[in-house]
């Protein structure tokens, strides 16, 4: 069986405007030692992250337990962000309408693929292995919904405020079998 840790970051600087660089908040850097922590018990024989920072420093303290390097691939970044609001109601029509965007941003048809792409390299390359995907909100939950098509905007609702959040997707070869919820923290993240 192959094990695939997804993990959500932890509280970002919501307030950093470059969303590559956005640096966990003290509190974030404090609840990825709980990451740490959980970690410690299970073999990981491999960390696969976005290269956003907030995602590699939600698990860097992982890898090193285990004496590990992450590996980046560019295609588990978070959506790109595009002019004009963020509220519930875009979020809504994003949801209803997998290829609907604000201009210059990403719709979710985009994340959803390359996610998937890189997630199903992943599980072939590292068959019956145990793997930690340093993951987003938005992109952890297309591919979500991708295995389970059940998974949708009140879904993603409910998980907007885990942070860092742990979820596990098991496989059987390159057949998705079941998830389990394994750590969630919830920070209020405002609209």
């Amino acid at each position: 069986m192959t094990r695939v840790y997804f993990v959500r970051h932890a509280e970002p600087v919501h307030s950093w405007k470059e969303d590559r660089t956005r640096p966990l908040t003290q509190e974030g850097e404090t609840d990825s030692n709980k990451v740490t922590d959980f970690f410690r018990s299970i073999p990981v024989d491999v960390f696969i992250s976005s290269p956003y920072k907030r995602s590699l420093d939600t698990i860097s303290g992982s890898a090193a337990l285990h004496k590990k390097d992450i590996i980046t691939d560019e295609r588990l970044r978070e959506r790109q962000s595009g002019g004009g609001y963020y509220n519930h109601s875009m979020l809504r029509r994003r949801w209803v309408d997998f290829t609907y965007c604000e201009p210059d941003g990403e719709h979710l048809q985009s994340v959803q693929k390359r996610n998937i792409e890189a997630v199903s390299e992943i599980i072939a390359k590292y068959k019956d292995k145990n793997i930690v995907i340093g993951t987003h909100g938005t992109a952890l939950s297309t591919i979500l919904n991708h295995y389970d098509p059940s998974f949708n905007c009140d879904s993603f609702f409910r998980i907007i405020d885990f942070m860092p959040y742990i979820l596990r997707l098991d496989f059987d070869g390159v057949t998705y079998i079941g998830k389990e919820e394994l750590l969630i923290i919830e920070k209020p993240f405002e609209l």
